[in-house]
């Protein structure tokens, strides 16, 4: 009866071995990858090191751009780019792929009397440039001067993001 039982499964082994498919470790060796040119949607949550989310999607539509377009933080771009749909990455952006390092000639000495309002002035409040329109937050109130900062607030963090593409538009 034993010799039977074991006769029947390679019988079965021999006839049904052909219509499996072989694992690839989850990954389809066929689907579509994001390219550059291409629309892609996603999700994403990007935090500090230290785990504070600073942004998210959740809550909101996916991020649509243009992969490779420049119009993301140089990092992010790159990340998406190999991509599947459904894959999910988390990638760890130094200051040089995100926003850059703090330029200190974009932390600047404002007299008071170039500032309108200058007496509601408090320190962490925003200010938008009249000649360039780059906006700033105020980091110290002198006498007669104050100083603003005009980086990116982002600028010398190093950034984490988890990403899952969730739409691929080929070019």
């Amino acid at each position: 009866m034993g010799k039977a039982i074991v006769l029947v499964i390679i019988i079965a082994l021999v006839l049904f071995g052909g219509c499996v498919q072989p694992s690839n470790g989850g990954n389809n060796l066929n689907a579509e990858k994001a390219a550059a040119g291409d629309t892609v949607s996603v999700e994403y949550k990007g935090t500090f090191t230290d785990g504070t989310v600073f942004d998210s999607s959740e809550g909101r539509e996916p991020l649509e751009f243009i992969a490779g377009a420049g119009r993301m933080i140089k990092g992010f771009d790159a990340a998406v780019i190999g991509m599947e749909l459904n894959q999910e990455k988390i990638v760890t952006l130094q200051p040089a792929d995100a926003y850059g390092e703090v330029d200190q000639s974009k932390i600047v000495e404002i007299p008071k009397e170039n500032i309108q309002n200058a007496g509601e002035l408090t320190v962490g409040m925003s200010l938008t440039s009249p000649s360039t329109g780059a906006n700033g937050i105020i980091k110290e109130i002198k006498e007669n001067t104050v100083i603003v900062d005009f980086n990116h607030p982002l600028a010398g963090k190093t950034l984490v993001f988890w990403i899952k593409i969730v739409g691929i538009e080929k070019a």
